[in-house]
Parts: structure tokens; sequence; C-alpha cells
């Protein structure tokens, strides 16, 4: 229901071409549309505390540094692969294995 929200997206785009009032018309509408939602939007396996509670399961994890929360996985992952594409995907081959140029 969150990643990769129609109205989010529309919302970025008005941001970058400069229309920061509708974007931010977009981004209240979206965020009312998640919380009428009711779903439990934590993509989080983990059972923990902090399950749901965004702001502070992001600040734990800016805190410790050491990897990302659950629910940034995907849109990092989609940018890694994006990248990784560009060497045709050869950043996990080590120089003399098979199929190394």
């Amino acid at each position: 229901m969150v990643d990769n929200h129609e109205l989010e997206r529309r919302a970025m785009e008005l941001f970058k071409s400069g229309d920061a009032e509708r974007a931010s018309q977009l981004q209240d509408q979206f965020l009312e549309e998640i919380r009428a939602s009711g779903e439990d939007l934590c993509s989080c396996p983990s059972a923990c505390k902090y399950h749901g509670r965004c702001v502070e399961c992001v600040m734990i994890h800016r805190g410790h540094a050491d990897h990302l929360p659950h629910c940034f996985r995907s849109m990092v992952n989609e940018r890694i692969e994006g990248l990784s594409a560009l060497t045709e995907h050869s950043h996990g081959r080590r120089r003399g294995s098979p199929g190394s140029r």
C-alpha cells in the first residue's frame, strides 16, 4: 500500500517541477489515505516492540548505523540492481574466477 504509491510518486514529480504547493497537497492526501486504511503497513517480519512505529525504528537504525530498516531494503536493492547492470552484474565476480574479465 505504501511502496511506489501513485499519489506520492505524482507529488515527487510536482516537487521536482517546482510546484511545491500542489505536491504538498498530494502528500497530505497520500498520508490521509494511508492512515485511513487501518492496515499494518510495517513490512518488517520481526516482532519487535517498534513494529509499525516508523520514526522510532528509523532513529534506532540511524543510531546504530549497522544496517537499514527492512522497509528500506527493496528500494535500495532496486537502485543497486540498476547500478549493477552498468557492469553487467559483475560485482560478485572476483578476479581469476570463472566468468570474470
